[in-house]
């Protein structure tokens, strides 16, 4: 993944005044003018380091010039540099936030406007459904098979328009269908679609939806079915309940009226969700929690139960590409023992599921678990993961040979800063060293993967070495006299002076080793995260 385009934005100006993003005027001013200070060419005597001096001052000139004016920091903010130098016209009737960002947005959809008139978004869904049982018994491993598939077009600025098809094959019958879907944007705020459906399912229908608030929508949908005309109706609501959950209601009246409630949560590294449904004549009850291990793996539990349905899955999936992911469950109910295999792409999706048994069989169920997840760890531990690794390793190669005369050239640069903060950070350690404060013995940031073998010896190992860069002189440079260190929160530190990017595209992170107050402490932050020295619990 490239933390490049995936990650915060840059802000790199606010790195090199070393200011939060939520600086004031007076504060920008305020660093402004020590920075300058610092980097002023006339203030340097050694006539080889004019140069770097006068290169930093441009650099500290042009943030300040960004970011002392309004709207220049306002479209900053939004869409870094690429705004600045969009060919944008400022003026006094872009005084908002919001009008710089619509400005903007015009710019780049006039840039975009053919490609975004032509482009379509397919997506489709192919479940082919076997059966162990019926195989054994001769009579063939496929019992049915269903294709979905649908392209939905953006066709003008407030319209889109989607067209589908789906067949389904049970044995000798099957049978298809074809749907259309107009959708209209009626204010910001809501939305129509009109819909025809024939063949499986014919039908008319409209549905409107509503933004009632902010933590409130709701939806009314209206149906009238072409087969034996009833007409059906359904309201849904939905409320935020708090950051990371919401709460919905919804009810069906028609053929078969119904009435459920339900509610889904969604953290950083977990969701979950469930639903209770009432009919006339039928309930259900169902759950499921999902966990991701990592920005790659997940595992995940689901039951259900009701009039019909009694059945618990378990299982897990992993990203296995950008595009791409797999997952495979293991399920058992009142209908069997089966495995679901599942491949993702794009807005594709090919769903396997597999009868083992329709009997409920101890040995037969504990089996069809272990195995299969027995096999999935001996692969990923002697086959997939050393693949991984090794392919990991080729591109981070590539990438290093693709950026190294940038990371070289970034590399000077940051020696160069460093030497012109050398005497003021030296003077800064000395002092905190005399009355026991905070002093910077180690610091290096670069790679993760890297720095986790910062104890290792890398004085042989070019590779491992180049993934990182020395910092702590500019940290200690950055030491107030109170005995205090500040990194802001959602800057990248690359851009602090004295730092560069070692590794472009690569995850990166801050390792620091410091002292105070004759102890020992050692902290390690991610690139976009704040930092505060000193902390009790950084000590060793």
């Amino acid at each position: 993944m490239n933390e490049e385009e995936d990650g915060p934005p840059n802000r790199e100006l606010y790195a090199l005044l070393h200011i939060s993003p939520d600086a004031s005027d007076d504060e920008i001013r305020k660093s402004y003018r020590q920075w300058a200070q610092i980097y002023h060419p006339d203030k340097i005597q050694a006539p080889h380091m004019k140069e770097a001096a006068t290169e930093n001052f441009r650099r500290i000139c042009e943030a300040y010039e960004i970011l002392s004016d309004e709207n220049k920091r306002k479209i900053y903010d939004i869409y870094g540099m690429e705004g600045l130098n969009s060919g944008l016209e400022l003026g006094t009737k872009l005084s908002k936030a919001e009008e710089i960002k619509e400005e903007l947005e015009k710019l780049r959809k006039l840039r975009e406007q053919q490609k975004t008139a032509e482009h379509f978004l397919p997506s489709g869904t192919i479940l082919a459904r076997m059966s162990l049982p019926h195989f054994l018994r001769g009579h063939g491993f496929m019992r049915g098979m269903a294709m979905t598939s649908s392209v939905q077009s953006q066709i003008s600025k407030r319209n889109t328009l989607s067209i589908g098809g789906n067949v389904v094959v049970n044995g000798n019958s099957g049978g298809g269908g074809a749907t259309l879907v107009f959708g209209h944007q009626l204010s910001p705020v809501s939305s129509i679609e009109f819909v025809g459906s024939t063949g499986l399912n014919s039908l008319l229908g409209v549905q409107t939806s509503h933004h009632l608030s902010q933590h409130l929508s709701a939806t009314m949908g209206l149906a009238l079915s072409l087969k034996d005309g009833s007409l059906n109706l359904s309201n849904m609501w939905t409320r935020r309940l708090s950051e990371t959950a919401s709460g919905n209601i919804e009810l069906a009246l028609g053929s078969d009226s119904s009435i459920a409630i339900g509610w889904d949560k969604k953290e950083e590294k977990s969701s979950a969700s469930g639903q209770l449904k009432l009919g006339i004549s039928s309930f259900e009850a169902s759950a499921n929690y999902t966990h991701r291990f990592s920005k790659k793996s997940h595992g995940h539990l689901e039951g259900k139960i009701g009039s019909h349905a009694l059945v618990i899955e378990v299982g897990g999936g992993r990203k296995i590409s950008k595009f791409s992911a797999v997952r495979m469950l293991y399920s058992i109910g009142i209908q069997g023992i089966s495995w679901k295999f599942e491949l993702h792409r794009g807005g594709q999706k090919l769903i396997v599921p597999i009868l083992l048994s329709r009997y409920l069989d101890p040995v037969f169920a504990t089996g069809a678990f272990l195995i299969p997840t027995s096999v999935y760890f001996l692969a990923k531990k002697f086959i997939v993961k050393p693949y991984i690794l090794k392919r990991e390793k080729q591109k981070a190669l590539e990438n290093m040979e693709r950026t190294s005369a940038k990371v070289k050239e970034a590399r000077a640069a940051a020696d160069k800063a460093k030497l012109l903060l050398q005497n003021v950070a030296n003077r800064k350690q000395r002092k905190q060293q005399e009355i026991g404060g905070l002093v910077i013995t180690k610091a290096l940031y670069g790679s993760v993967k890297a720095l986790k073998k910062r104890d290792e010896p890398i004085e042989s190992v070019d590779e491992l070495a180049s993934q990182f860069i020395d910092v702590a002189l500019p940290l200690n440079f950055l030491v107030s006299d109170n005995g205090q260190l500040k990194l802001h929160e959602g800057v990248k530190k690359s851009g602090i002076m004295g730092f560069c990017d070692p590794c472009p595209g690569e995850p990166k992170q801050l390792y620091v080793e410091y002292t105070y107050g004759g102890n020992f402490y050692e902290v390690v932050v991610d690139d976009y995260a704040e930092l505060l020295l000193p902390q009790e619990t950084h000590r060793i």
